[in-house]
């Protein structure tokens, strides 16, 4: 195991400032192999440092599950009102690199996002080349035609200002104003913008599951981490 500096692996995770990491060790707040540290700058095996008696959270790499709720954005910037990251440890946007969304989902829509603080993970995971399924449930202005079945698949179907087709997406009718839509693209506001092109104005947005990640129990607000993807 390679080691780092102390000062180093705090900041890096979120934990203190590299200028604060002298006064957060003084304070007590971290231990190595269950002693006290007594100086921020000696080098350490992450494996062995505590931090308030707790474990390092991901400090191989952060990759989560989060359900977003209704009225949140996608973004760092506080301009734009209620973030997911106002629902998310303070100290994740504080590591570095910072921990991020990998796509979005809008203001008004709500399920499953998947956070990372890993770039190359953000970068397969949106690559159009991965064909990533994601599936959505849409609850729609009026009743749904099965009509929409084939113009969904077949691959033709225009939106406003693009210049491409959509590739082929699935859609079921759950109800007579509720589907399940699979698509394998992430255009800006793609299912909302599928179904106003033939009429049809979506009322909620809801998406389940992206890739082989589901939302699953998780309930509204909550998050979960699990294993960094190989």
């Amino acid at each position: 195991m390679k080691l780092r500096r102390l000062d180093q692996v705090l900041s890096s995770l979120g934990y203190a400032s590299r200028r604060g990491a002298a006064s957060y060790v003084a304070e007590g707040h971290v231990k190595i192999a269950g002693e006290f540290a007594e100086r921020h700058d000696i080098r350490v095996d992450i494996r062995q440092v505590m931090v308030d008696d707790e474990p390092l959270q991901a400090p191989d790499g952060l990759f989560a599950l989060f359900h977003k709720p209704v009225g949140y954005t996608c973004t760092h910037s506080e301009e734009e009102g209620d973030t997911i990251y106002d629902l998310l440890p303070p100290r994740w946007p504080q590591r570095n690199p910072a921990v991020t969304s990998i796509g979005r989902l809008d203001k008004e829509s709500s399920g499953l996002l998947l956070l990372t603080d890993q770039g190359t993970l953000v970068q397969r995971y949106t690559s159009p080349k991965l064909k990533l399924e994601k599936v959505y449930e849409a609850k729609v202005d009026h009743d749904l035609d099965e009509s929409l079945v084939e113009i969904f698949a077949s691959g033709t179907l225009m939106l406003k200002s693009d210049e491409k087709p959509c590739l082929p997406a699935q859609l079921e009718i759950l109800e007579p104003r509720l589907a399940r839509v699979i698509i394998t693209e992430g255009r800006y506001h793609q299912v909302r913008r599928m179904f106003a092109s033939q009429g049809w104005q979506v009322d909620a947005l809801h998406r389940t599951r992206v890739g082989p990640h589901e939302l699953s129990h998780l309930a509204v607000g909550e998050w979960r981490l699990i294993e960094v993807p190989k």
